[in-house]
C-alpha cells in the first residue's frame, strides 16, 4: 500500500499489536470489563461511527431517532462490537475444543452433508457477532476455507490480521493489491469441493448487485451469488450472534439458483434472496450487527 501511515494509523496498529500480545496473558473477565467500559466511553461521546450505527439500527428496527430505546440499543451494539475485538485477541490462545464447545450451531449439517457429497460451499454472512470465531469453529470441525479480507491501514495492521486469520486455519486473499484473480481462485476452491466464506452485505468493490434491504436500496457483493450461479456451489447464509458468554451460528438452507433467466438475472435473484435471510437474522439480533458505515444508497449520495 502506498502512502506513509498517519499518526492515527500507527497508534491503531500498535494497539492491535498490544492486544494480541497482552490480552491472552490477563484474566478474561477483568479484560472483558475493560472493553465494555471502553465501548461505553465511545458510545457516550457520540462520534461519527456511533451516529452511523444508530442511524442504521433505526432503519433496521423502526425505532425513533433519538429515542431512549434506540440509544440503549446503540450502546448494546457498541458493547457487542468491542466484545468482538476482545475475543479476537484471545482466540489464538483458545483450544479448538473450547471453541467447538462454546459454539451453539444450528444447521451445521448443511455444510457437512454438502461437502461430503463432493460439492463446494459458499458461506455468506453479514458483519455480525464474531465472524473470526465462527471461522475458527468451521476449521475445528473439519472444513478449512478460503476468504477475502479488506485491505486495512496501515499495511502492518493488515499483515497482522492476515497472520491472525491464517493462524486460525484460514486461507486469506486480499481484496485489493493481490494478483487480481480472487474470483478465479474462489471458483477453483469450490469446484474442487472446498469451502469459501465471504462477508456479503456491504459492497466494497463498486460492482455490487442492487437489492432491497429493510425497505431501501443497497448494493451487496456480487461474489457469493455469482459463485453459486457459475460453479454450482451451494450458497448457505450464516447468521452469527452472541449467546451469553458463548456464540451462536445459524447456517440456513441453500439459496436456490433460478432455473430460468440469464446470468445477470439469476445473480440478482439470488442476491435478493440472500438479503432477505440477512434481514431476518439482523432483525432478530440487531445489537450484534456491527455496521458502523454507510450502507444504503441514499445515505451514500453527497
Amino acid at each position: 500500500m502506498s502512502g506513509k501511515p498517519s499518526f492515527t494509523d500507527r497508534v491503531v496498529a500498535a494497539g492491535f499489536a498490544a492486544g494480541w500480545t497482552l490480552v491472552p496473558l490477563l484474566p478474561e473477565r477483568p479484560t472483558a470489563a475493560v472493553f465494555r467500559f471502553l465501548a461505553d466511553r465511545v458510545w457516550s461521546r457520540g462520534g461519527r461511527s456511533v451516529r452511523r450505527l444508530e442511524s442504521n439500527l433505526a432503519r433496521v428496527t423502526g425505532l425513533a431517532p433519538g429515542s431512549p430505546e434506540l440509544r440503549e440499543l446503540t450502546r448494546a451494539g457498541m458493547r457487542s462490537y468491542f466484545r468482538y475485538f476482545h475475543e479476537i485477541f484471545r482466540l489464538p490462545s483458545m483450544s479448538a475444543e473450547e471453541i467447538v464447545r462454546r459454539s451453539h450451531t444450528v444447521g451445521a449439517e448443511h455444510v457437512h452433508d454438502t461437502v461430503a457429497a463432493g460439492r463446494g460451499v459458499v458461506l455468506a454472512l453479514p458483519h455480525m457477532g464474531n465472524w473470526d470465531q465462527a471461522g475458527a469453529w468451521l476449521v475445528a470441525v473439519g472444513h478449512p476455507f478460503t476468504t477475502v479480507a479488506e485491505r486495512l491501514r496501515p499495511e502492518s495492521l493488515f499483515r497482522r490480521y492476515v497472520r491472525f486469520r491464517e493462524g486460525l486455519g484460514m486461507e486469506v486473499l486480499p481484496l485489493t493489491g493481490g494478483d487480481g484473480h480472487n474470483f478465479g481462485t474462489l471458483a477453483t476452491r469450490v469446484r474442487k469441493g472446498g469451502v469459501v466464506c465471504l462477508p456479503a452485505e456491504r459492497d466494497l468493490t463498486k460492482s455490487g448487485v442492487e437489492v432491497e434491504f429493510f425497505g431501501a436500496t443497497t448494493k451487496m457483493p456480487a461474489g457469493p451469488p455469482l459463485l453459486a450461479v457459475q460453479t454450482g456451489a451451494a450458497l448457505l447464509p450464516a447468521i452469527l450472534s452472541f449467546e451469553g458468554d458463548d456464540w451462536r451460528i445459524h447456517i440456513h438452507e441453500e439459496i436456490p439458483v433460478p432455473a430460468e433467466g440469464g446470468r445477470k438475472e439469476k445473480v440478482a435473484a439470488v442476491a435478493q434472496s440472500l438479503a432477505e435471510v440477512f434481514e431476518k437474522g439482523i432483525a432478530e439480533h440487531p445489537a450484534d450487527w456491527h455496521m458502523l458505515q454507510r450502507l444504503w444508497l441514499e445515505d451514500l449520495r453527497p
